[in-house]
């Protein structure tokens, strides 16, 4: 597939603004969902929504959809889904009760670090020494955020940030897997509605697990938190994922990362406006910490990229392979390792 042309001027910016407001957003809707739904509970209505208007409109567009994807195909999908989706965001959602939505965005927000650790633990791909900075740097910073204080806006729940700091793991070994081994069905959108649909039934059975099941009051939902289920559902995994998609096909990837750490930084500030979240100095100084580490990491990692990749760019290579190598991907868009938008699956490995 020939690398599509780069976009340039209104809407480029238009959809990098989609994904910096959306996905930073997205914090601050499962912070009003889940003040009358359960957090699992809600993750599972979000994810089925979504996922199964992906496969909906799928299989209405092509018929090619229609074909039965094979049973491998579907436990993979079931994995995938389940780490990306059922870890990775239901963790979110179930951290966010206790620790408030712009400090939840801010340790996801350390994704990129997390995959340059487990690239290093499972594949033994060393990071350069400014990559190797970055991730020192980084865990300082959170380090300095989460230390544990008497009171104040800096007194965490312990639980909350062990969840908040597992949320990442899930992601970045699903999205591993997507990449490396997983055999997923070949059209993406059928791909990731898949998996959502997968991990709205794990989410589901870890809902009731820890005792959901008998708290949900389902008269008790407030209409904040249904239109922010489905805000949540059409938004964030439905439009940004297709524009992400987009952008993979029409952007840098070096422009692209810049949402790792601009999320953050809109997930705060709508923490503290809208929900009164507490912010301290220690807080935003943690917090610039965090994110420059990230971009020092996304912005080392896409300039070798950058250079392994233009061999294969020129051959017909589907640049959303650099997309999993770099780590950009967030846990919707992840589902599929192929260009959500490109209709030339990316052969899986393994």
């Amino acid at each position: 597939m020939p690398t599509a042309a780069r976009a340039t001027g209104l809407r480029l910016w238009l959809a990098l603004g989609v994904i910096y407001v959306i996905w930073g957003s997205t914090y601050f809707g499962i912070a009003i969902a889940i003040k009358t739904v359960p957090p699992f509970f809600m993750a599972a209505i979000r994810f089925v929504i979504a996922g199964a208007a992906l496969v909906a409109w799928d299989l209405v567009r092509s018929p090619e959809a229609r074909h039965w994807p094979s049973r491998r195909q579907l436990l993979d999908s079931v994995i995938v889904g389940g780490l990306l989706l059922a870890v990775g965001n239901g963790f979110v959602a179930l951290g966010e009760r206790t620790v408030p939505s712009g400090i939840a965005a801010i340790l996801i927000g350390m994704m990129p670090v997390w995959f340059v650790v487990l690239g290093w633990l499972y594949f033994r791909e060393r990071p350069g020494p400014i990559v190797g900075l970055g991730i020192v740097v980084g865990f300082a910073g959170v380090a300095a955020l989460v230390w544990p204080t008497g009171t104040g806006a800096n007194h965490f729940d312990a639980f909350g940030l062990v969840v908040l700091l597992l949320a990442p793991l899930g992601w970045a070994h699903g999205s591993l897997y997507a990449a490396r081994k997983a055999h997923l069905p070949h059209r993406p959108l059928i791909a990731s509605g898949l998996q959502m649909l997968a991990a709205s039934v794990l989410l589901l059975v870890e809902g009731f697990l820890i005792g959901e099941g008998g708290t949900f009051d389902p008269s008790a939902i407030s209409p904040e938190s249904i239109l922010a289920i489905l805000y949540l559902a059409a938004f964030g995994s439905m439009l940004a994922y297709t524009t992400y998609g987009w952008l993979l096909r029409h952007a840098p990837l070096s422009l692209i990362g810049t949402y790792a750490y601009v999320n953050p930084v809109v997930a705060v500030g709508l923490g503290t406006l809208f929900l009164a979240e507490p912010i301290s100095l220690r807080t935003l100084v943690s917090s610039a910490v965090i994110i420059g580490a990230v971009a020092m990491i996304v912005t080392a990692r896409g300039r070798v990229s950058r250079a392994e990749a233009t061999p294969s760019e020129e051959a017909g290579a589907d640049p959303a392979t650099t997309a999993d190598e770099l780590g950009l991907r967030r846990g919707v868009v992840t589902a599929a390792s192929v260009n959500p938008l490109s209709t030339t699956p990316r052969a899986p490995s393994g």
